[in-house]
């Protein structure tokens, strides 16, 4: 399952997101959005977690937490939406 975590202190690492949801099962992958300009993350990010029961209870255990700091958001991820191709700037 893929779970969106959003309202991620600025200074979050994978590593932090691998921690926190290694508490209740298998994470398979993490992932820390960041800006491609700057390297400056964006504020949420994604964790994969290969075991439904594992990822669901880790989804209702961690919303509405603290982690450094801030109260985070916690949910399955939605689909990514396609986007229409940008057009080329002239």
């Amino acid at each position: 399952m893929n779970i969106y975590i959003g309202n991620l202190d600025y200074g979050v690492t994978e590593a932090d997101l691998n921690n926190a949801f290694g508490e209740f099962g298998t994470v398979s992958k993490s992932n820390v959005i960041t800006d491609k300009f700057t390297g400056r993350s964006k504020g949420f990010g994604f964790v994969e977690m290969p075991n439904d029961a594992e990822a669901t209870e880790a989804i209702s255990s961690l919303n509405q937490t603290e982690l450094n700091g801030r109260k985070i958001s916690v949910n399955e991820a939605r689909p990514r939406e396609e986007r229409p191709a940008s057009r080329p700037r002239y």
